[in-house]
């Protein structure tokens, strides 16, 4: 699964290279330890009801937790952060949003926990904190990570927009430390994978970083959902 990642880059530059045509306000600033729930900013394409034939390409903001425009609350948004990709057309809550309601997550790289072979076969107690991983392109490029998104209407009549992210079995590079990572969308293929209008054939069009990933153990401080800052992606200081 996916449930930690940082996304630090500025409204300005997100604008320049997803090439924006409107920006939502406000958006959630920098931020280095997003957990489920959260608001995120994220890319979407959009036509006017008015003007369908024209979308527009937009930065806003979702919250982290998909909710179908079915369910009754918004209670269990944070059960659904990742969505499968191996099941994506087949279950009710991902079949709609992954025909028409496609979108794009930056990210600077995400989160995992590795526990030591060793640790499992020790009574939980004795059990050594799990040891946290920050996975991002070698490159220093960012993750335009895969996701999809929804909306849902409360009974009191307010809307809420929400996301979740596509995984897949992780590649090689990171399989180690966990068995799922993000699926994510190269540059060429974003136009065609946050078109509206194109309701079939998605799928194709996502990517695996596999080998062009890097994993370093970062501080035990990113455990904690309430501790954000550039510190928590630096690599651990050997000792």
């Amino acid at each position: 699964m996916c449930g930690r990642y940082a996304s630090s880059a500025d409204t300005e530059w997100l604008e320049e290279v997803y090439e924006i045509d409107e920006v939502a306000d406000p958006l959630p600033g920098p931020r280095y330890n997003i957990a489920p729930t959260d608001p995120v900013v994220a890319v979407v394409e959009r036509a006017p009801k008015d003007a369908p034939a024209q979308v527009v390409r937009k930065l806003v903001e979702l919250r982290w937790g998909l909710v179908p425009s079915w369910s009754r609350d918004p209670k269990g948004a944070a059960r659904m952060i990742n969505a499968r990709f191996e099941t994506l057309d087949s279950k009710p809550a991902f079949r709609r949003p992954l025909a028409v309601r496609r979108c794009l997550l930056p990210a600077d790289g995400f989160y995992e926990w590795y526990a030591a072979e060793g640790d499992a076969e020790l009574p939980a107690k004795r059990r050594p904190p799990k040891q946290p991983f920050f996975i991002h392109p070698a490159d220093g490029t960012p993750l335009a990570m895969a996701g999809l998104y929804e909306f849902w209407k409360s009974p009191a009549g307010e809307w809420l927009s929400t996301c979740t992210i596509i995984t897949t079995t992780a590649a090689d590079a990171v399989g180690h430390i966990h068995e799922r990572m993000p699926m994510t969308v190269r540059p060429d293929r974003w136009d065609a994978w946050l078109d509206p209008q194109r309701t079939e054939g998605a799928l194709d069009l996502l990517d695996v970083p596999g080998a062009a990933l890097e994993a370093y153990a970062v501080s035990r401080l990113v455990s904690t959902v309430g501790n954000d800052g550039p510190e928590l992606i630096e690599p651990l200081a050997e000792s």
